[in-house]
């Protein structure tokens, strides 16, 4: 496997996977021993940092607890999570549109890793929905009957053999693990941009507040703790946020995301600018962020690892 090509375990919108190299290439690597991402979501820079070697030990906290849950069994359940999921692939091939919503269905009376992970390889743009009871209720695409169990198989298994020995995780609300820092710690971290969780929003099982969330930023200089930040962005004409203040002291970078997945499903050609934000408390590397290819898509619909469906 080509390490840019590092897996993803998961499709999951907003995953930092195209850039994560562009983002830990602002880090002075060899003065920081653990990565701790307190809105782990797909894990995308930590998945990076390990198969590169970057980093000794990971700290993967999301306060969507099922989440971490299938979190767990791809670092320490990775076999039988594997064959759960092939059998599940399997059996939607008669009805997929019916079948999802069983799993669907059954994942929210009882909540199980493989019922989420197949979820999120068959629901539209693998973005979590929830409604007003905090059921899970994104649709799915009916295009594709989601990743292969061949294809899933190896990324899981390559995630895991780096990743499973080193990674510890929690469930925990993210200001809860400013008591939990230690010294070698460098966090990431990638909340719900301001711009589309304002107020209560379907898309996240729970919403950052922005007062509170600049607090939490406030706090963790006050605390010297280092850290790199994705809080907004702009796809074409589209911004999603507005920049943090400038009394925090942060550093503010774009990085070149390429082509927007949900513009280029709208039949758009838009482009998509990350914002990446360093505190002044960070080891920072020599090296610049590089552009990536503008023609990469977040997630790649046409990848060999899916199955139209018929």
């Amino acid at each position: 496997m080509r390490l840019r090509d590092a897996p993803q375990p998961f499709q999951y919108q907003g995953s930092k996977r195209i850039i994560a190299s562009a983002i830990l290439s602002r880090l002075d690597v060899q003065s920081y021993s653990s990565l701790v991402e307190p809105f782990a979501g797909s894990a995308a820079v930590s998945i990076r940092a390990a198969m590169e070697g970057r980093i000794k030990s990971f700290w993967l906290n999301d306060v969507n607890t099922p989440l971490i849950d299938l979190w767990n069994a791809i670092l320490s359940d990775t076999d039988n999570l594997i064959n759960e999921y092939a059998v599940i692939w399997e059996s939607q091939k008669y009805n997929p549109r019916e079948f999802y919503s069983i799993v669907r269905k059954r994942f929210n009376s009882s909540p199980e890793p493989v019922d989420l992970l197949y979820l999120l390889s068959r629901a539209v743009k693998g973005a979590i929905r929830y409604n007003s009871t905090g059921e899970f209720n994104q649709s799915p695409d009916n295009r594709r009957l989601g990743v292969r169990p061949d294809a899933l198989a190896k990324r899981l298994r390559a995630i895991s053999a780096v990743m499973s020995e080193c990674t510890q995780t929690s469930s925990i609300d993210y200001r809860d693990l400013v008591y939990k820092y230690e010294p070698g710690q460098v966090w990431y971290m990638d909340p719900p941009y301001e711009g589309v969780s304002k107020q209560r929003d379907s898309r996240y099982a729970t919403t950052v507040c922005r007062k509170e969330f600049e607090d939490f930023l406030h706090d963790l200089n006050n605390r010297e703790i280092p850290f790199l930040l994705s809080y907004d962005g702009q796809t074409g004409d589209k911004i999603y946020g507005t920049p943090l203040p400038s009394v925090l002291n942060l550093e503010r970078v774009n990085i070149a995301a390429g082509r927007s997945a949900t513009s280029t499903l709208q039949g758009k050609d838009e482009r998509t600018l990350e914002a990446l934000y360093i505190s002044q408390h960070l080891q920072t590397s020599k090296s610049c962020i590089e552009d990536r290819d503008a023609n990469q898509m977040t997630i790649d619909f046409a990848s060999e690892d899916y199955v139209r469906a018929s």
